[in-house]
């Protein structure tokens, strides 16, 4: 009873594998480790795929926004803070916001809101950037495999791109 089963709603992206999570504002569902666990997992389900709704919209909400370059940056530089803090000053992050926002892909080099998002998260997620260390040393970034931190940082990149979209609709 002390731990809990976690259910948030997401989007796969089959291309790159990048498996997103919505933001705060799609419900996710807790089930503590008591009682009737099973029927309570089935129920979470349903509460979960009830948000997809919400999340289609505004992913083709996004996709009706377009960045101009700057805007992009904007984007870029405020996802890199969500992954490397801008206060440190002795550990400054290793790459730039321009890598952030390179296309992996052809198909990736349109300029809405959903793409710049897919792309950013892409790059922060998978790593393999390459870049310098605070010691300027040639390094390339790690991806993110840690569950809790992959999560984190997947909710505030979505909560970020929807506030965007909010923005300039």
């Amino acid at each position: 009873g002390t731990s809990s089963y976690q259910m948030l709603a997401g989007i796969l992206r089959f291309v790159c594998q990048n498996g997103m999570v919505a933001g705060e504002n799609v419900r996710d569902v807790r089930v503590p480790h008591k009682g009737n666990i099973v029927q309570n997992v089935i129920n979470g389900a349903f509460d979960v795929l009830d948000g997809f709704d919400l999340i289609r919209e505004q992913k083709d909400g996004m996709q009706a926004v377009t960045l101009n370059r700057d805007e992009q940056t904007v984007f870029a530089r405020s996802a890199l803070a969500l992954r490397y803090d801008p206060t440190d000053a002795t550990a400054p992050a290793p790459i730039t916001d321009n890598q952030l926002l390179a296309p992996r892909r052809f198909e990736d080099r349109r300029d809405d809101l959903w793409t710049i998002f897919n792309r950013v998260q892409e790059n922060l997620t998978k790593g393999g950037l390459h870049g310098r260390s605070a010691s300027g040393r040639a390094m390339s970034t790690r991806p993110v495999t840690g569950i809790d931190q992959n999560v984190k940082l997947n909710r505030a990149l979505w909560m970020l791109a929807d506030a965007m979209r909010q923005i300039k609709a």
